[in-house]
């Protein structure tokens, strides 16, 4: 039976707590083990902090703890299922199924990802210039609307199709990388908005997270042969 880590008991709360209950319980787990007041050695809180890290990014935002509490609640109910002796056999996914998978789903949502990503750099160099040049910052929110826009409709192809079974971590990883898209360009609208660096760097930060997940997909998508 597959498993998938309890953020809830990494983070000592329950599956019903509030979203402001998780943040509660986030800060007060980072602080007990940030290195400079951890009683524990050094490695020990090392581990420690990455659980609760990676523990606070799923539940954390209210997206990835739908996603994690549906396959949460799948694993349990198919440990039930077994232990009570029913048979449960898990859909087995074959070439076709990963070929469609791949070819409607994939690869689109990687072309639209490189289409959103890769003039990044480019355009914040472009508005760096004169961040208060209206044509400047006009050529930026184009930029920006089109790539909201992209990510929006590469989301609805990801939910169109369920993914094989065999790129399950794929499909999750792809599944964060939009979401950090989204968010990134959040962040960078809230910066035309009032000009404060501080949006700008955490988009970037958003963006640079996607594409650590966009990378993880492609080796994965490599390695699947």
């Amino acid at each position: 039976m597959p498993s998938i880590p309890d953020h809830y008991r990494t983070l000592n709360i329950s599956p019903r707590a509030t979203q402001q209950e998780i943040k509660i319980a986030y800060r007060k787990l980072a602080k007990q083990f940030h290195p400079d007041v951890c009683e524990t050695t050094a490695q020990q809180g090392k581990e420690r902090i990455v659980e609760i890290n990676q523990a606070y990014e799923v539940l954390g935002d209210e997206q990835h703890r739908r996603q994690y509490d549906h396959d949460r609640n799948a694993v349990m109910f198919r440990g039930i299922r077994s232990a009570q002796g029913v048979n449960v056999k898990p859909r087995r996914s074959t070439e076709v199924d990963l070929e469609v998978w791949l070819k409607k789903i994939y690869r689109p949502l990687n072309r639209t990802i490189n289409a959103v990503i890769d003039p990044l750099e480019e355009q914040i160099e472009d508005l760096s210039a004169d961040p208060f040049d209206d044509e400047l910052m006009q050529v930026f929110m184009d930029y920006l609307e089109e790539s909201k826009e992209s990510v929006e409709q590469a989301q609805k192809i990801f939910q169109s199709l369920p993914n094989p079974a065999n790129v399950a971590r794929i499909a999750r990883d792809l599944y964060y990388c939009l979401n950090h898209l989204s968010d990134g360009l959040e962040q960078f609208e809230w910066f035309t908005l009032n000009y404060s660096e501080d949006y700008l760097y955490t988009g970037q930060e958003m963006f640079h997270r996607a594409y650590q997940f966009s990378r993880q997909v492609r080796q994965a998508i490599a390695e699947l042969g």
